[in-house]
């Protein structure tokens, strides 16, 4: 199906991608390497503000294995910012071990641990040029001919970009592209509340790698990231839609959530307890939710990535994850049609979806089956010892190997 008038004409293609974040970076980078088309990616933050995201974040092993296929400079750039995953580990809070499940049992390479603001950083100077930063978008809509318009405000300018042939929202759960062009997705709330915090290690080599804790439903998490941190995570549950109280940020409930009733914490466990109460003031606290999936509006030039398009439950880290899934296959599926001579983008979207809407969705069933244990009345040793049993390990086998292609012939065609 042809999309608009330009699809058939010889003018470079217009694309223009709202946010410079996991997925955008991506295709942005890739993008302007292309010839046919005119790439342009727009962020709200200044070129080296990366301040919103200073927590940390594991990636799991399925992102690193595409993204390597798909572009190995850019995969040996976010290795060297990072450090590998190779371990999922889980105990009680008192230290009583659960499991160890080396991920090598279950995926064909690690996965990576790295600070946020590391990997947008290694991203943006990917992208290079391509990304024009400190913009405010200040309108968006749809032309006549079926089309996209997109005005934004940079350094005292407005411009408006007319005859937009696609436009991809890559600007996050709340995406306001999302919001004004195809309505905001459905939320639930699961009934989780989850607090995060970075820190500078001095657990004295007590944390290393992706280990979790529990106490009860109680979850502690937490991993050694570059250079010198800690990243640390925690959940309780909460009634579904139910906000995080005052009384549920201070010390001592902290202390009450996640040191044993009838005994003393293990070292790691009295360790990050007490180094949370020493920093209430810096966690950032959220709700676990998820959002209703769709990286289309029917046949709208218009393409939904990572957050923006899935948001999920983070229990297994596939949020960023699949973003940079959503950036590889859309990178390379846009550029093989590209070199191929196609120019109809609504075959590419069509294509895309076929490619993706069934993985996101096994994804993000997977996660919130993953996340049974963070309920009210949940039975962490049980629920734990489910995830070594081989029905949730084929699941996660198929997570992290099940990645598709990413190269132009396999995915573009």
């Amino acid at each position: 199906m042809t999309m608009h008038p330009s699809s058939t004409d010889n003018k470079p293609l217009r694309i223009v991608i709202v946010g410079a974040g996991v997925a955008g970076c991506i295709v942005a980078r890739t993008l302007a390497q292309c010839a046919g088309v005119e790439v342009t990616c727009l962020e709200r933050v200044s070129r080296d503000d990366h301040s919103e995201a200073g927590t940390g974040l594991n990636i799991g092993p399925n992102a690193i294995k595409l993204l390597r296929a798909h572009d190995p400079a850019l995969a040996g750039a976010v290795a060297s910012a990072s450090l590998p995953w190779k371990s999922w580990r889980t105990s009680l809070t008192d230290g009583t071990e659960l499991f160890t499940l080396p991920l090598s049992d279950v995926a064909d390479n690690d996965g990576v641990r790295i600070r946020w603001s590391e990997l947008y950083r290694v991203l943006r100077e990917g992208a290079g040029d391509a990304v024009r930063y400190g913009v405010t978008v200040s309108d968006i809509g749809r032309e006549a001919d079926g089309r996209c318009m997109l005005s934004y405000t940079a350094g005292g300018e407005t411009v408006t970009l007319r005859g937009i042939d696609l436009l991809i929202g890559a600007d996050g759960r709340y995406s306001d592209t999302r919001r004004a062009l195809s309505g905001a997705p459905a939320m639930r709330q699961v009934g989780v509340a989850i607090f995060r915090l970075l820190v500078p290690d001095t657990s004295g080599g007590l944390i290393d790698d992706y280990e979790q804790w529990f106490n009860g439903p109680n979850r502690l998490l937490a991993f050694r990231v570059p250079p010198g941190h800690i990243y640390m995570a925690g959940t309780f549950p909460l009634r579904a839609g139910d906000e995080i109280g005052d009384a549920d940020k201070s010390a001592d409930a902290l202390r009450r959530y996640y040191l044993p009733a009838d005994g003393a914490a293990g070292d790691q466990c009295a360790w990050l307890v007490d180094t949370l109460c020493a920093n209430v003031g810096a966690i950032h606290w959220a709700r676990l939710q998820e959002t209703e999936a769709g990286y289309r509006d029917g046949d709208a030039p218009l393409l939904y990535l990572g957050d923006a398009a899935h948001g999920m439950v983070p229990t297994l880290g596939q949020g960023a994850t699949q973003a940079i899934e959503d950036g590889c296959v859309a990178a390379a599926l846009i550029a093989g049609r590209l070199a191929a001579g196609s120019r109809d983008v609504g075959a590419w979207l069509q294509a895309f979806d076929a490619a993706r809407s069934e993985r996101i969705r096994f994804v993000m069933d997977v996660s919130l089956e993953a996340s049974d244990t963070l309920f009210a009345g949940a039975d962490p040793v049980a629920g734990s010892l489910k995830k070594v049993q081989p029905p949730f390990r084929a699941k996660l086998s198929r997570l992290y190997r099940d990645v598709g292609h990413a190269s132009a012939a396999e995915a573009g065609q």
